[in-house]
């Protein structure tokens, strides 16, 4: 999504379960980066995305499909 600005539609203030909404979502990030910082680096491993996630299984020419 793009985060366009649109001048003529005011701005509505959030209800109270979307302001919970975000800061749970907020926490849930946090919290996955602080556990994402906490696990050793992998040494020779895959650089980029997860293929897992993104289905990108090629490797050096390779492509392994399981």
């Amino acid at each position: 999504m793009s985060e366009e600005n649109h001048s003529d539609t005011p701005e509505r203030p959030l209800s109270p379960a979307a302001q919970r909404a975000l800061t749970e979502a907020e926490a849930r990030r946090a919290k996955a980066e602080a556990e994402a910082a906490s696990r050793p680096r992998e040494v020779g491993g895959r650089e980029g995305l997860d293929p897992a996630r993104y289905g990108d299984w090629e490797k050096g020419g390779i492509v392994s499909d399981f």
